[in-house]
Order: structure tokens, then C-alpha cells, then sequence
């Protein structure tokens, strides 16, 4: 068993309703028509979804308090024609709505057209992660694999990642169909293709309770 403040990473079990895991097919099917990883925002139904009670934001909420939003969502679909690999690696960018220079902000990107930038990591080591599982993740889908603590260690260089990797250890993180995982968004995480794939939805969510300063806006939900 994980638990979000030692390890950084902890499972709830059976947390989206019926009428939850259909809202969320709902947007999986919409969206995932567009590619196997889709980044979600002015999204009907994943506005009723955050909404309902007992669900991803009333979970972040009692995890950072009641000014917490979301501020980046992502629908992922690992599947038999699209089965990726992913190494080891931190969250280290955040979505905002435009690009504008603010002091110890940067560098800047865009993925899927919207903005990212590269923040204090200060701000990363605060956020959040939600990932909502629409499908099974066994050993052989490709659950997402994390190192357990390195959320405390703050940024951690590219060129020492593997090391501490290999120090902390790595743990599994199976899911069924309705579990929700919660993440510190600054783990050290990682994911293989699967070895069996046949479909692995997973709708991320992060979430911070931070103002940005200057004139950057997160990019948000709604």
C-alpha cells in the first residue's frame, strides 16, 4: 500500500460511480477520435464530471484545500495501434493561456497547440495529480510505474534520474476500471508499452492551489 505523503502516490479504490465512468466514456469517445493522447479543455461533460460530488475535485480539494482548481487535464489511450514507451522522467511544464516574460519563467513550448512554460519548481512541488482509470491496468497493460519518494526530493537532474531511481526503488500502479491513483505531480515516474495491450483510457487531471504572477493565467478546465 502507497500513500500520498511517503511515497507520493496513493490508490482509492472504486471512487467514480456508474454515472461517473459513463460521463467519463462519454468524453473518451468524443475525444479520442482526435488521437490517443488528447488535451481537454471547454469540455462539457468533463465540466459535469469535475462537478459531481465525491469525484476528482472534491478529492483534490480534501487533499489541498478548498481554493484548489484544476488546471490541466489530459485523455490518454494506450492501445494495441498506438503502445508507447515512456522513460523515466518529472512533470517539470504547466499550461497557461497565452505566452508572456515573467521573471524565472521558461522555457516556453506549445503541445496541441496550447502554451506551456517551464515554472519555479516550487510551484510543480505543490501541484497535484489525478488519474482516473476508465479500464483494467494490470501488470501487462502498462501501469504507470513511480519511485517512491522522490516527490521530496525537489527537481531532480536529468543526468541524475536513473540513479535515483534505482536507489528509491520502483513501484506498480495497477488499477480497475473506476480507481482513481493520486500523484504529487513532481514524482519521478515512468511507463513501458504494454506487453498485452488492448485499451488503457486514463483521464489526468492536475491541480494546483497557486496564483501565477505577472500576467500568466493557467490554462484551466473550463
Amino acid at each position: 500500500m502507497l500513500s500520498l505523503k511517503t511515497d507520493g502516490a496513493e490508490r482509492i479504490e472504486n471512487a467514480l460511480t456508474d454515472r461517473d465512468m459513463n460521463l467519463l466514456d462519454q468524453v473518451a469517445s468524443d475525444q479520442l477520435k482526435i488521437g490517443p493522447g488528447v488535451r481537454l479543455f471547454r469540455n462539457n461533460a468533463l465540466g459535469q464530471l469535475l462537478a459531481r460530488p465525491g469525484t476528482l475535485d472534491d478529492i483534490a480539494t480534501r487533499q489541498l484545500g478548498v481554493q484548489v482548481r484544476p488546471v490541466r487535464a489530459v485523455l490518454f489511450d494506450k492501445n494495441p495501434e498506438s503502445n508507447w514507451a515512456v522513460g523515466w522522467h518529472q512533470d517539470r511544464t504547466i499550461a497557461v493561456r497565452a505566452k508572456c516574460d515573467v521573471p524565472e519563467f521558461g522555457p516556453w513550448s506549445k503541445k496541441a497547440g496550447q502554451h506551456h512554460v517551464e515554472p519555479p519548481f516550487e510551484i510543480i512541488s505543490r501541484m497535484l495529480t489525478l488519474r482516473a482509470h476508465l479500464d483494467a491496468c494490470g501488470l501487462d497493460n502498462a501501469p504507470l510505474k513511480i519511485a517512491p519518494g522522490s516527490h521530496r526530493l525537489g527537481r531532480v537532474p536529468s543526468s541524475e534520474i536513473e540513479k535515483t531511481v534505482s536507489n528509491l526503488g520502483e513501484a506498480v500502479c495497477e488499477a480497475e476500471a473506476g480507481d482513481i491513483w493520486l500523484y504529487a505531480t513532481s514524482i519521478l515516474h515512468a511507463s513501458d508499452a504494454a506487453r498485452r495491450p488492448t485499451h488503457r483510457r486514463v483521464l489526468q487531471i492536475d491541480y494546483s492551489c497557486d496564483a501565477l504572477p505577472g500576467d500568466l493565467e493557467w490554462l484551466g478546465i473550463l
